[in-house]
């Protein structure tokens, strides 16, 4: 009797380690998975800042986009956005994303950059009167979102549209900002 429960014990342990042995092999598989992408930043900036990223120096045009994740027009528009970042960025196209989203609700702008796989740099335009920064980007914008503005090199508008662009439209001028 003594023999078959050491034999039933020797067989419980083999049967555990059984089951351990795959979970380890996982283990180390995982340890050579590639790490997860770098999560977005998205930095809070106020009036003076907007002005110093939009006045820069440029040595390529500066798409800038402004948008919110309570308007519905913006997460429409983004994907084109998205997408014409990632078809000119190495064409000579610099982007600046703005949300003016509340800084509270910085998690929910984070969170759908992140849904969006945006690449482009993002700011949170965090000030309690918005309208200085609005009239800095340009004096006949009202604020209404979405609002889209394209800089040429020597820091002019070129493109201002205000509501959802129409990403052939935007692309043409785009392509013609370039080559100059």
């Amino acid at each position: 009797m003594r023999f078959s429960h050491n034999l039933l014990s020797v067989g419980l342990i083999v049967l555990l380690a059984s089951f351990a042995v795959p979970a380890q092999r996982k283990s180390r598989t995982a340890r050579r998975a590639k790490p997860a992408p770098a999560k977005v930043s998205v930095e809070a900036i106020n009036t003076d800042a907007l002005k110093v990223l939009i006045a820069k120096p440029k040595d390529k045009p500066l798409l800038v986009s402004f948008w919110a994740t309570w308007c519905d027009g913006c997460r429409e528009e983004f994907p084109d956005l998205v997408k014409i970042d990632d078809d000119y960025r190495s064409k000579g196209l610099n982007f600046l994303s703005v949300t003016v989203d509340e800084l509270e609700d910085k998690r929910l702008a984070v969170s759908f950059i992140e849904e969006m796989k945006a690449k482009m740099p993002v700011v949170l335009l965090n000030v309690p009167d918005k309208e200085p920064a609005i009239h800095a980007v340009d004096m006949n914008w009202d604020g209404a979102l979405p609002a889209t503005f394209l800089y040429d090199r020597t820091g002019n508008i070129v493109y201002r549209h205000f509501g959802k662009i129409k990403p052939e439209e935007l692309r043409a001028i785009i392509d013609k900002t370039i080559k100059q």
